[in-house]
């Protein structure tokens, strides 16, 4: 049975964020004299929140400073919101667009905030294909728990056979999975192809066009 419903996670799906995020990173930690980490160490926090990705890099840090890294990190994002503008992936708005005009619904589960999130669509004219969006600070239990997902599913009113989930990190597989919707992993973006293996992904792809003969196919 062909989905109904497609949830596509954003950072590292769509689009291109991963550079402007250890940036904002980077620049978060020179501002609070933390310890600098490593690329591969802030880009394996993408997909989680915010305030789960600083308390995975520092630990030790309070719940007061965690929040004060979080509050430091969007404040200098904002600042620099121009200078930290993503792309979106080659052949992204060709799908969604044929994604839609084929009768489609779009939605987005994202641990970005809901205010950045339609920004940076915006930014790019992609936010006239999605019917809604999910973002961290619409939900209590982020990925990889499914109440992202079964929001949207409860919300635009599908069961989770109709619906597949695209997504970059393991945690976007194990929210499909823990809502007992199917996954499609995505290898450009954060993740390898043996860590989205590992989560169990239904499907695997190396470029955004290939979700096409997959959701036409899906059974």
């Amino acid at each position: 049975m062909k989905p109904r419903l497609i949830i596509f996670d954003f950072d590292g799906t769509l689009c291109d964020t991963r550079q402007n995020i250890i940036k904002a990173f980077r620049a978060t930690m020179d501002a609070l004299g933390l310890p600098l980490r490593s690329e591969a160490a802030c880009g394996a926090t993408i997909g989680l929140t915010l305030r789960d990705g600083f308390a995975e890099l520092y630990p030790a840090l309070s719940d007061a400073e965690v929040e004060h890294a979080v509050a430091t990190y969007r404040r200098i994002f904002a600042e620099h919101r121009e200078e930290y503008m993503p792309a979106l992936f080659a052949g992204v708005s060709d799908v969604l667009d044929k994604l839609h005009s084929d009768g489609y619904t779009l939605a987005i589960a994202t641990s970005r905030l809901t205010d950045s999130l339609m920004l940076f669509m915006r930014e790019h004219n992609i936010d006239c294909y999605f019917t809604y969006v999910v973002g961290s600070d619409s939900v209590e239990h982020h990925k990889p728990a499914p109440d992202p997902a079964n929001k949207i599913l409860a919300t635009l009113g599908f069961k989770p056979s109709e619906a597949i989930v695209v997504g970059d990190m393991p945690v976007d597989v194990l929210m499909a999975h823990n809502a007992d919707i199917k996954a499609v992993g995505v290898t450009y973006g954060n993740a390898t192809r043996a860590e989205l293996i590992a989560a169990d992904a239904d499907y695997i792809i190396d470029d955004i066009r290939e979700l096409l003969p997959i959701v036409g196919t899906f059974c």
